[in-house]
């Protein structure tokens, strides 16, 4: 029976206590250890019942105990103090940002994500992806970065997971109540809500608009679950990454194009665009659209306003990765809207199209969001190499090392994951700016002055509280799966507080290799049962619903678990979520990560073991790949690596050879480390470790720094360049498009005829060389190129590597077109056999890279 009428309750909070609502509404609770500790001392029971969701357990809390909690003197003093620190941090100006840039009154870039893991009751996320983009909302709250977030709210949000009696994973579901999460509906000046459209065939979806206040960071989420709308769009924010092909498509144009209008609703502007991942890549077409309607634009005029201020981040080193769709899903969806657009149905597909020519080929996201962006990057170094060698094909021409797609390497929100021990222990000895300050590495080696015994007896606790937390997540686990009284019962002496933890938690994909200790069991199983020095080991995580491997690993990994004489000493925890993940990382000793290199495009649960001083133990892969290298001159190891970076192409045998130098790196350093102790009982050498762990990769591993990164390398120079181009009625992308347009048209005349040889078969260590070049350009002028000089080393095949590029200057002029270009003398800096050779690329004053798809002529081509 649906009701006439529909009305919110809202708590009834004492006058003394509604300073709890505010705290409670803004979500920099979940990173403010005072505030988590005054809601659980309002009702400890209720805050864990509740899913740590303040706003819901403010709603149920008995009266009776509001009333005594407003007697209560010490809780009034700390709830002051709370609601005086979320003012402080909400008024300050002095932040980072604006010393380094200047104040700023409104956002300036525009974040969006499919997925944002901000806290544990706000299921919007699965999984790295959206912690990542969670993280990087705290942090750009932290450090006043004028940033506006965009994603979805969805109704189910991700899976929960519960195991049968053969180990194997089963989903539900659990709704999302809007109404009692710390979200706030966006309405209109009439108090209706604010609603936005997104194309959809013969007819537009609609979606109200909520908002998360993080920090200083708002986050606004689209709901398709209306009245107004069909019942099958209704359904379109209801889960996470479920449904079909189809679904996938309806979530992204509703993201990206819907997402897109309702900051202009809202009236906000920004002038730089991140797409975290290729989930959001409509945007790029609807930033074109508005540009066009605003200021009368053609396509290309708006295509390159648009296109410089955007930034595409891509998370994923596997092709099969990337989300593409048939052309007839895309002819149905966006045909009514690409006439609008002014372009043709084949240009459109041309966008996501590797070979723009190539019927047959699906449209791809992450083609888009590459052709459309000025900016792109990977998540680690390494992802950044393998983007390039991915995506190369793209750029035509274009050396796999000069293809345009950089990296920024991820980072963690600190806060969010360091201990309220450690933090103190952070503020005492390292000193506040580790909390606000991006560039704190002279602070960060105070660590070292963190005392050997503080350090350990810390960790020491966190170790028991993380076995405690364990049993009992275990005793619940066993209770759900009705197994006996005396099997609940054991799983409550499961683990030992004093023995080496080691945690692997994360996705169960194939690629991760969940299950590439139990290779050698007999070697495992002795481990563990050493009398003298036993290890034990807690796996959580998730496979997706539909990766029937994944669920096999889960499954072998239980089967292993049961056997008599590890059960106490091997364990899965269910249903891996924020609060499990934050036990993990506080209180193992070794974070195990064993992904097959290189298909880890970063990682980051490992950084936040780091954080904590939790030594990592894993493949050189992802983040932790130059981590260890940056830390391979330091005279303490900050943890260990399983290989040295080799690929081979027999998988099966890279997991043999990798699994048996995890067992040789077990058995000769790590386990011996942890047990070696002094008269003191403490392991002084892994102690040492910890504190390097700390010193070295402290801020390497903060979000603070991944923001620096982004703000310095991308966010401030798309800002100035999108800026230029829109001024005086957006004269400079006009002139922009119409340069673009004619190089396109006349790029094909280009060519180089001569390049002149006389360089001897042996020169010396210094000794410069000249060339000089024939070029014809056709209708083009030499400001229209730039003509380089690539010399470098030659490789056993005879290519070019380790490559310099030097610009030639014109020397002269030809007839019909013809130009010589020379270069200046260049010495050769190192002995080897070398090569050279000329070519020619589109040369304009705004554009971002000289990189253009196609348009690359090279000598003798």
């Amino acid at each position: 029976m649906k009701p006439i009428r529909t009305f919110a309750v809202i708590p009834s909070l004492p006058p003394q206590l509604e300073r709890l609502s505010d705290i409670a509404r803004n979500l920099r609770w979940s990173w403010t250890h005072d505030a988590v500790a005054l809601f659980r001392r309002l009702d400890d029971t209720l805050w864990i019942e509740s899913g740590h969701n303040p706003v819901l357990m403010l709603g149920r809390v008995d009266q009776a105990r509001l009333e005594e909690a407003v007697n209560d003197e010490a809780f009034m003093v700390q709830l002051e103090r709370v609601a005086r620190d979320l003012d402080g941090y909400l008024e300050r100006r002095d932040t980072w940002f604006s010393r380094l840039n200047g104040p700023v009154d409104a956002p300036r870039i525009g974040y969006f994500s499919m997925e944002f893991g901000l806290t544990d009751c706000v299921n919007i996320f699965a999984g790295g992806l959206g912690l990542l983009a969670g993280d990087h909302l705290k942090s750009s709250s932290d450090l006043g970065v004028p940033l506006v977030a965009v994603g979805l709210l969805y109704q189910q949000g991700y899976f929960r997971q519960t195991l049968n009696d053969a180990g194997w994973q089963q989903e539900f579901a659990e709704e999302n109540d809007f109404h009692n999460l710390p979200l706030s509906l966006e309405r209109l000046p009439d108090g209706a809500p604010l609603i936005v459209e997104a194309p959809h065939p013969g007819r537009t979806i609609e979606a109200q608009v909520w908002r998360a206040q993080v920090g200083r960071v708002s986050l606004y989420l689209l709901d398709t679950n209306i009245d107004s709308n069909r019942p099958e769009d209704r359904d379109v924010t209801d889960q996470l990454y479920g449904g079909d092909s189809e679904i996938r498509l309806r979530q992204e144009i509703v993201l990206g194009i819907g997402g897109c209008r309702a900051l202009q609703a809202l009236g906000l502007a920004p002038v730089v665009y991140h797409m975290n991942e290729g989930h959001s890549a409509f945007l790029s077409l609807e930033r074109v659209a508005q540009l066009m309607q605003t200021h009368r634009l053609s396509f290309a005029e708006a295509r390159e306003a648009a296109s410089a201020g955007l930034i595409f981040t891509t998370h994923t080193p596997v092709v099969a990765g990337h989300d593409a769709f048939p052309a007839h899903l895309i002819d149905r969806y966006l045909s009514e809207y690409v006439r609008g657009l002014g372009i043709s149905r084949q240009e459109l597909l041309a966008l996501g199209r590797k070979n723009p020519n190539d019927e047959g080929e699906p449209f791809g996201m992450t083609v888009l969001a590459l052709r459309m962006a000025a900016y792109s990057n990977g998540v680690s170094k390494l992802h950044g190499e393998i983007s390039r060698q991915m995506w190369q094909g793209l750029w035509p021409g274009v050396p796999e090392e000069e293809v345009p797609i950089g990296h920024v390497t991820n980072g963690v929100h600190l806060r969010s994951w360091v201990s309220d021990e450690l933090e103190a222990h952070y503020d005492r000895y390292i000193g506040s700016r580790w909390r606000n300050e991006p560039s704190t590495t002279i602070a960060w080696q105070q660590a070292s002055r963190i005392p050997a015994e503080e350090l350990w007896r810390t960790h020491e606790r966190r170790r028991e509280r993380l076995v405690v937390f364990a049993r009992r997540r275990l005793q619940d686990q066993y209770r759900h799966r009705g197994l006996s009284l005396a099997e609940i019962e054991r799983a409550g002496s499961a683990l030992d507080p004093e023995v080496l933890t080691i945690g692997f938690a994360r996705r169960f994909a194939t690629y991760k290799r969940a299950t590439l200790l139990l290779r050698d069991p007999e070697r495992l199983l002795r481990l563990m049962t050493d009398p003298h020095r036993p290890v034990q080991f807690i796996f959580a995580g998730k496979a997706h619903p539909r990766d029937e491997a994944g669920k096999e690993l889960i499954r072998q990994i239980i089967a292993f678990s049961r056997q008599p004489a590890v059960r106490n000493r091997f364990v899965f925890l269910e249903d891996y979520d924020m609060d499990i993940a934050r036990f993990l990382v506080q209180g193992c000793d070794i974070w195990l990560n064993n992904p097959r290199r290189p298909e880890e495009p970063s990682g980051t649960s490992g950084m936040k073991a780091a954080a904590n001083g939790v030594l990592n133990f894993s493949t050189l892969d992802g983040w932790w790949a130059e981590a260890w290298d940056a830390c391979s001159d330091q005279p303490v190891p900050v943890g260990w690596a399983i290989g040295r970076g080799e690929t081979y192409d027999n998988w099966d045998y890279q997991d043999q050879v990798e699994a048996e130098d995890i067992y040789d790196v077990l058995e000769r350093d790590i386990i011996p480390t942890f047990y070696e102790r002094g008269s003191e009982r403490i392991p002084r050498n892994w102690i040492a470790r910890m504190q390097a762990t700390i010193e070295n990769l402290g801020p390497f591993v903060s979000a603070h720094r991944m923001l620096r990164d982004y703000v310095t390398g991308f966010y401030l120079p798309a800002i100035e360049r999108s800026t230029a181009l829109m001024t005086n009625d957006l004269a400079g992308a006009r002139s922009l498009a119409d340069w673009r347009m004619r190089v396109e048209e006349h790029w094909s005349a280009v060519r180089i005829d001569t390049v002149e040889n006389n360089v001897p078969r042996e020169v010396h260590v210094g000794e410069p060389m000249v060339a000089r070049a024939k070029v014809h350009l056709g209708e083009l002028k030499p400001a229209d190129v730039v003509v380089q000089m690539y010399t470098g080393r030659l490789n056993a095949t005879g290519e070019i590597i380790d490559a310099d590029a030097t610009p030639m200057q014109l020397a002269g002029k030809g007839s019909n077109g013809t130009y010589l270009f020379e270069s200046a003398p260049t010495p050769w800096r190192v002995s080897g056999l070398h090569g050279y050779t000329v070519r020619v690329l589109p040369a304009h004053a705004d554009l971002h890279s000289n990189y253009l798809p196609g348009l690359m002529t090279w000598a003798g081509a």
